[in-house]
């Protein structure tokens, strides 16, 4: 780790600082401790205090820097650096090798999304020179990609640490416009028990994945009525909550009533939604359409339910400081609001208000050959720069 570090020159550009993050393998399912401890070298290397919090088995960690005065306040700016994976994808190159053109950087992770956290790291020797009156708060997280628990576990650091930002910049992909708002979602993992028998004989068993089948009918036609009816919110795209059954699997062989089935749905909330009256409503039609016919045969059957992932939306007024603050600095004129899901809403949830603005563009995040513009990394550079020197001023 050590060697990574004295490899990289003295005043290290964003590409030489996401050439290193990405040569890290950080899908989701492994460990992210060997970037969280080239980071720390790095931060050490520039006398930057920070914290790190572990997972429950101590395999992924967060770290929480802070540059300035070592004081709750200021501006959080947060990253997660796991990314999804790349099997069964048709790479042109190696996916932890950082590739550049004229144009663009390509690798895993590139642009969703630790192109934004390279910009900040790059970054960090002209922050510490600026000797910043309000503190710049650095969040670098894991699982943000499955159920954003490193997101959670960090909020639960900082309650214990007092160094609460005021503010947080999520630099999630937005070609540097500013977000104010996402959808919250909730996936559910939906299991169904079912009792075997010979297919001859239909009405001596219990086909889960017929029962499975009518529950998912039921969400198709959710997903229609919410298309039809809403509630609408303007500037989202759909500008409703969606409903969507991603994968459903069940049975054996086609002479066997199947015993059991699954599938894995999730709904895309728009703020103001109630998400756990949609939950409970889906339990409510299977319990009373679909199990009691499942017990007339046999009182064993019936749905098991776990909620996988259970993000808040977003939300910020057009008007708050923030959201002038973060146009200011772009030059944008516009905001923006996004369907996909992200950690800023655990940090509005934990009292921080948060707004998105990052470099790249969310097409090109999970695909082969991931890529992210040059000049998207160039704004992102000069727009934290600009940032710093308003909370030194």
């Amino acid at each position: 780790m050590n060697d990574m570090i004295t490899a990289l020159p003295e005043r290290p550009t964003t590409l030489d600082m996401l050439r290193c993050l990405v040569s890290f393998d950080t899908t989701s399912r492994n460990s992210n401790l060997g970037l969280i401890e080239f980071v720390s070298h790095w931060l050490r290397l520039h006398d930057v205090a920070f914290r790190i919090s572990h997972n429950s088995d101590g395999t992924k960690a967060n770290l929480h820097a802070v540059i300035g005065p070592q004081i709750a306040g200021g501006l959080a700016l947060s990253g997660h650096v796991d990314t999804v994976p790349v099997e069964g994808q048709a790479w042109s190159a190696d996916p932890f090798t950082l590739r550049t053109d004229e144009n663009r950087a390509y690798a895993r992770g590139s642009c969703d999304m630790k192109g934004f956290v390279a910009s900040c790291l790059a970054a960090v020797p002209d922050m510490q020179a600026m000797k910043p009156a309000k503190p710049i708060h650095l969040f670098i997280t894991f699982d943000e990609e499955t159920t954003m628990d490193g997101a959670r576990q960090l909020m639960a650091d900082i309650a214990d640490s007092g160094l609460k930002p005021d503010l947080c910049l999520v630099g999630e992909p937005s070609l540097m416009q500013p977000i104010l708002a996402h959808k919250g979602r909730i996936a559910v993992q939906v299991t169904v028990r079912g009792s075997t028998g010979h297919s001859s004989e239909p009405g001596r068993g219990v086909n889960a994945v017929h029962a499975a089948a009518e529950a998912v009918a039921f969400i198709a036609a959710e997903a229609r009525r919410f298309a039809k009816q809403g509630p609408f919110v303007e500037g989202f795209d759909p500008p409703h909550t969606t409903a969507h059954v991603g994968t459903l699997h069940g049975g054996t062989i086609l002479n066997i009533i199947p015993e059991a089935a699954e599938f894995v749905m999730e709904w895309r909330f728009v703020p103001g939604h109630d998400a756990q009256a949609e939950l409970a409503a889906l339990r409510h039609y299977i319990d009373t359409h679909i199990v009691p016919a499942m017990h007339d045969v046999d009182p064993k059957t019936g749905f098991q339910y776990e909620v996988v992932c259970d993000i808040p939306g977003m939300e910020l007024a057009e008007d708050h400081p923030l959201t002038t603050l973060v146009k200011q600095l772009t030059g944008s004129n516009s905001t923006g609001k996004v369907s996909y899901g992200t950690e800023g809403g655990i940090y509005q949830e934990a009292g921080i208000p948060s707004i998105i603005c990052g470099p790249g563009s969310i097409q090109q995040a999970h695909k082969p050959d991931e890529w992210i513009d040059l000049e998207q990394l160039n704004a992102c550079d000069r727009f934290i720069r600009r940032l710093a020197e308003r909370l030194s001023a």
